[in-house]
């Protein structure tokens, strides 16, 4: 039996797909103990891990950083990931001798959590609450000007706050290599290989094992009126103006509504409701979507593959890159309609569409029965007791760079020899245009051949 270290950051969509696996890891004999904050303390106890309060190193935020992370600031998030390692450092290190865990479970984006595995030279497993994103399973993520602002502006910052871990033991290169899924570490990922995209991209030491929830009930969509679940997650969630076009928009129709608000739901929902609404601080997720016949979701990965998973069809409403990101991939598998605007006329149309086209709900049994049929949390559980995984088989990735770079190379040799015919043969005073045009051709022209060649690697491979 293992001795297993859990870390995941105060955030319930990336603590609550660790829950289950947590459970099936102590009832098969293991060891957990799993450092969390307070918040948690309840929910984890009730796997019979060991629950480490962590609340005291939390730092104590100005408005502005505060504010910051309210509005998903990657250059906030980092910043304080690194001082709150730098805070655990000394704590960790007597948790480390003290335990002496033979893995580390950590959540994908816990700093202290990954740190401390490589200084104390513990085999790791990450945990990855949404897709395992790579060069290619990125480009579903569309970044606003914003939020590319913020990741530009906030490289000096970040280089700043990495350079103070270095007096610890810790040594990074950059922000990226922190939070980036490689090749070579051992990750579990709570969905099927058919809903990550590029999938095939992804070497044997990722384990898909789908959602991990304790629900193994069936849905149970009979009734004699359709039931309509409506939540915007439990971070960006306060959206009183939502909430009021979707009460508007459905207060009519023939449907039962479920609204889960949040905390403070008289001030996101204030006044009398109509008959067929009602609203609710909390509710069992997986319970209402197991009888829901349409979800309007902001598209949170564990959202999702709940919906899914109970085979519920989807109204889109993404509000950050990442959720953009999986309501993509809901649309790819045509289990659900992304909601372009969020007026009570084009929310009132969206549901009509899915509660009137059964090919949304066949869709989103599909995926149902996908992700049923993966190893669940018991294959989360043995992957982790066996790790380190050796490297097998071929890396599609390295592969592709490798290939990807001789094309690059050639497309600047052809670019050279244009130029220099051009200047010779016609006129050099105009020879820049045809640089900045073979400049401004390459991205777009890049990355069509490199789905090309990754294409080709992938037939090869199957």
């Amino acid at each position: 039996m293992k001795k297993i270290a859990f870390f995941c950051i105060p955030a319930h969509g990336h603590t609550n797909p660790m829950l289950p696996v947590a459970a099936e890891l102590v009832q098969r004999g293991n060891t957990v103990r799993f450092y969390s904050f307070d918040e948690f303390e309840e929910k984890i106890k009730a796997t019979h891990a060991e629950f480490v309060s962590c609340d005291r190193f939390l730092p104590q935020l100005t408005a502005e950083e505060e504010a910051g992370l309210k509005n998903i600031s990657t250059t906030e998030m980092t910043i304080q990931d690194i001082r709150i390692t730098l805070s655990m450092d000394s704590f960790l290190g007597e948790e480390f001798a003290a335990f002496q865990p033979d893995v580390v479970y950590t959540d994908s984006v816990c700093f202290w959590g990954k740190l401390n595995a490589w200084k104390h030279h513990v085999p790791m497993v990450v945990s990855v609450s949404t897709f395992a994103f790579n060069q290619l399973s990125s480009q579903y993520m569309k970044n606003s000007p914003k939020e590319m602002a913020d990741m530009i502006f906030g490289l000096p910052k970040i280089s700043r706050e990495l350079e103070t871990l270095k007096p610890y033991g810790y040594h990074v290169k950059n922000a990226l290599s922190l939070v980036q899924n490689d090749n070579n570490t051992d990750s579990v990922v709570y969905t099927s290989k058919s809903f990550q995209p590029y999938a095939e991209s992804f070497s044997n030491h990722y384990a898909f094992v789908g959602p991990s929830v304790f629900s193994k009930a069936l849905p149970r969509k009979t009734k004699d009126r359709p039931l309509i679940y409506i939540s915007m997650g439990t971070i960006i969630n306060d959206r009183p103006d939502f909430y009021g076009k979707c009460i508007d928009a459905l207060k009519d129709l023939h449907v039962d509504v479920i609204i889960s608000c949040g905390q403070n739901m008289q001030q996101k929902i204030p006044g009398k409701l109509p008959d067929n609404i009602k609203s609710y601080p909390y509710v069992d997720q997986l319970d209402v979507l197991s009888k829901a016949n349409a979800f309007i979701t902001h598209c949170g990965m564990n959202s999702v593959s709940e919906s899914l998973y109970m085979a519920t069809p989807m109204i889109l409403y993404p509000q950050t890159n990442e959720q953009c990101a999986v309501a993509k991939r809901v649309t790819d598998m045509k289990a659900g309609i992304l909601l372009q605007k969020d007026s009570s006329s084009d929310i009132r149309s969206a549901v009509e569409k899915i509660l009137g086209n059964d090919s949304f709900a066949e869709n989103a049994k599909k995926c149902s029965e996908d992700f049923r049929s993966c190893p669940g949390t018991a294959g989360a559980a043995e992957f982790i007791e066996n790790a380190p995984h050796p490297s097998e088989g071929r890396d599609i990735i390295e592969e592709m760079n490798k290939q990807h770079g001789k094309t690059q190379l050639l497309y600047w040799l052809i670019a050279a020899t244009v130029i220099i015919l051009f200047g010779s043969l016609l006129s050099w005073r105009f020879v820049w245009i045809i640089g900045v045009a073979a400049g401004v051709l390459s991205y777009p022209i890049g990355k069509a051949m490199q789905k090309r060649t990754y294409k080709k690697i992938v037939e090869k491979t199957i």
